[in-house]
């Protein structure tokens, strides 16, 4: 799936979240630096739950990441 946002600092970004365990998205060095950041930590799928430890094969829980970290813009699937 595509996702097209800003990070804090403004500046835009567009990715693939490919659901692969070596390249969990694709697309801008800032975003994938991020997300692999936070492997194995916890993340909210949604604002009251559930939550669930960050895979890099977990393509929801990487979208959630993106949503509570960055300004996301569109979700292209």
């Amino acid at each position: 799936m595509r996702v097209i946002g800003t990070l804090e600092d403004g500046a835009a970004y567009s990715v693939e979240v490919t659901g692969q365990e070596d390249r969990p998205v694709t697309g801008s060095r800032r975003v994938r630096a991020l997300v692999e950041q936070q492997i194995g930590r916890p993340v909210l799928l949604g604002p009251l739950g559930p939550r669930r430890d960050l895979a890099a094969t977990d393509t929801a829980a990487v979208l959630a990441l993106l949503r509570d970290r960055t300004r996301v813009v569109e979700v292209r699937q």
